[in-house]
């Protein structure tokens, strides 16, 4: 291993340890500053005494003040403990391991789907800038740029599972099955609506900056001089302009995972998908904050994650390109 990938290594794993103790200090003042009060969630609608509340306090740790608290729960993770979920009543690295596992099935298929209906249509809009089919992919993508997904969710969940009830409302198994009866078949059928509503808020972005760059890559000397000695537009793209659209594309559909992440919140809060997102939610509306600092530095480290592949990927599909623009 060269020097410089070493020290580029080096200076990733500084920035990850920054952005995480950040996102960490962060997420607790703001979770310590919520009008929610965790013992009037965590009790709901039971009544109970002073003394009581004073002891559940004592038992989450809720009777200190948040500075120690912090430095507690910093102490814990340092020992590989994230703290027990208010809500769950579970350790918190279990819950992320087990929900994780679901919604990364959902922003996967999302992912793929919405990068490569993205690229297609991009490169489609590029090639016949101007013409019909251009303005109406342009539109296309505006419009959905501008739409909520939550809004697009329940408008889907309306025409596909309650109109034409081709799909379940929700959920990532039938209801009634244990869990070694559920088939393979049964989660991708629960999984096409929530993964098809997050993919679809990934396409404009891809769609338009990739149609931008082929107007480039179209206006380019190279190409017309392609296009000069006989080679028709598509051959010109295929043979001159994929491989140069490719490297923008790649690198923000990989930093697309925060806005993935995010999206994944949503769709699972409308589907009543059973992920992270999904108990990301619950636990912020009842103050769980183990939990929900658990999920935040998970979420710092993927979306991390996924910028890192970028830059990594960038220098494989162009070897010619080195972090700092030196060339190896």
């Amino acid at each position: 291993m060269s020097k410089g990938t070493l020290k580029y290594l080096g200076s990733a794993l500084l920035r990850m340890i920054t952005l995480l103790i950040a996102i960490s200090m962060v997420s607790f003042i703001l979770i310590a500053s919520s009008p929610i009060d965790p013992i009037d969630a965590y009790v709901g609608d039971l009544s109970v005494s002073e003394e009581q509340r004073d002891n559940i306090a004592a038992y989450w740790g809720l009777n200190k003040s948040p500075v120690e608290r912090y430095f507690v729960w910093v102490g814990h993770l340092f020992e590989g403990d994230m703290g027990t979920s208010i809500t769950y009543r579970q350790p918190v690295i279990q819950i992320i391991g087990e929900r994780f596992q679901t919604s990364l099935a959902l922003m996967g298929l999302a992912w793929v789907l919405s990068g490569g209906l993205g690229f297609i249509l991009g490169v489609i809009a590029g090639v016949g800038k101007g013409n019909l089919l251009d303005k109406s992919i342009k539109t296309f993508c505006l419009t959905l740029a501008a739409t909520p997904i939550f809004w697009l969710g329940l408008l889907i969940l309306m025409v596909f599972s309650v109109e034409l009830q081709w799909f379940p409302l929700g959920l990532a198994a039938p209801v009634g099955k244990v869990v070694s009866q559920v088939t393979l078949g049964d989660r991708i059928y629960h999984l096409i609506l929530p993964a098809f509503t997050l993919s679809i808020s990934g396409i404009a972005p891809i769609a338009l900056h990739t149609r931008q760059k082929i107007i480039d890559v179209m206006q380019s000397e190279y190409v017309l001089f392609a296009r000069a000695r006989g080679e028709t537009k598509w051959t010109a793209v295929r043979r001159h302009g994929i491989r140069n659209i490719m490297l923008p594309a790649i690198t923000l559909q990989f930093a697309s995972f925060s806005e993935l992440f995010g999206g994944s919140v949503l769709a699972e809060k409308v589907f009543s998908y059973p992920g992270l997102g999904n108990a990301a939610t619950i636990a912020g509306l009842r103050g769980d904050m183990p939990l929900l600092l658990g999920v935040a530095l998970f979420s710092a480290l993927f979306v991390f994650t996924g910028n890192f592949m970028a830059n990594v990927i960038y220098g494989i599909v162009d070897p010619q390109i080195r972090e700092g623009g030196t060339h190896g």
